[in-house]
């Protein structure tokens, strides 16, 4: 249920709304635009009488929120919301570019690749220090060792650090070290993991969609995360699986409009993990960019064919540098800026 305010409604009257509501035990949740004030009601809401509420001067209209989702749902915050990743914003006409290596490998690599990415234009730094592997016998990251070196990266270049979180274990030195935390594919229905996140993070979350996950999953997962404490979600589309095998996973470019109907959080595109090659990369970013996405995670490595994780989907510096060119002309085109 929301309650939306008349224009320019004073503080003392929200307030006094908002008392009379938090006093039948539910919690609020308040959304100031430019004109218009919208509270949504959180809890049991069948304690709540609407006429009650609608008779106050101050409100113009009750709404019921038919969603599961409440917080992230865009009828309790009409506008778009940016998230502010140490100083780079995501959302609105603010575009995020991520780039870097699947995993962590060493540090002369990530500075290497980290500086080639800033100097083409991209405004983030990612890379896998505890990478969730099918095999048992892949490469699973340097740990915490990974996450020192993104840091030495980071105080090279100043570019703020992705990095994917994978236990609650790790929570406190994430919080230390990692600029946006990145809750994986995998790990998208961890619901103990993602209420600790919510709870203990104090840096955004980046929420990637499960492999097979439907977008009210994919909402529900980051409500979760918004329930639990931390409102600052951006969510990443890389790819769902299906019957096609030729690529790694089918890019679902239709997340975009669709995410952007349903909730007011930012959507990212990861174009490296939809289709698994190189190739494929640039074609499917300027295809995101072009359909309204807030950002990109593109994987860039100086020695693909030596990777020690994802490699054929990796872009070298130079075809990185020329992409970033390219979307520089699309982005002036959809009012998008780096």
């Amino acid at each position: 249920m929301i309650i939306v305010f008349k224009p320019k409604t004073k503080d003392n009257d929200l307030n006094r709304v908002i008392e009379k509501v938090e006093n039948l035990g539910l919690k609020t949740h308040i959304s100031k635009g430019e004109e218009t004030t919208i509270v949504g009601l959180i809890g049991d809401t069948t304690k709540v009488d609407a006429r009650m509420i609608e008779v106050d001067e101050a409100v113009e209209k009750v709404m019921h929120v038919s969603e599961p989702y409440k917080l992230a749902n865009r009828a309790f915050h009409p506008e778009d919301s940016i998230i502010d990743v140490a100083g780079v914003k995501v959302g609105g006409q603010h575009l995020a570019v991520i780039a870097g290596p699947c995993s962590v490998e060493s540090k002369e690599q990530v500075i290497e690749i980290a500086k080639a990415a800033k100097a083409a234009g991209a405004n983030m730094l990612r890379g896998g220090a505890f990478k969730p592997r099918t095999s048992p016998y892949a490469f699973q990251g340097m740990g915490s060792e990974g996450l020192d070196i993104l840091v030495a990266a980071k105080e090279e270049t100043g570019l703020p650090i992705v990095s994917e979180l994978m236990d609650a274990r790790y929570i406190d030195e994430f919080n230390e070290k990692v600029d946006l935390i990145q809750i994986g594919a995998r790990n998208m229905q961890n619901f103990d993991l993602l209420k600790e996140v919510g709870k203990r993070c104090t840096k955004p979350i980046l929420l990637k969609r499960g492999l097979s996950a439907t977008f009210q999953e994919w909402i529900m997962s980051a409500e979760y995360i918004m329930a639990s404490g931390n409102p600052n979600v951006i969510l990443c589309e890389r790819g769902v699986r299906t019957f096609e095998s030729y690529t790694r996973n089918t890019l679902d470019l239709q997340a975009i409009p669709v995410i952007k109907e349903l909730t007011h959080l930012p959507i990212i595109i990861d174009p490296s993990h939809a289709g698994g090659k190189w190739w494929l990369v640039e074609p499917m970013a300027k295809a995101s960019l072009a359909a309204g996405c807030d950002g990109l995670m593109i994987e860039v490595h100086n020695n693909p064919e030596k990777a020690l994780c994802d490699g054929p989907q990796s872009l070298k510096p130079e075809k990185f540098e020329t992409l970033m060119k390219q979307l520089t002309i699309i982005a002036d085109a959809v009012d998008k800026k780096l």
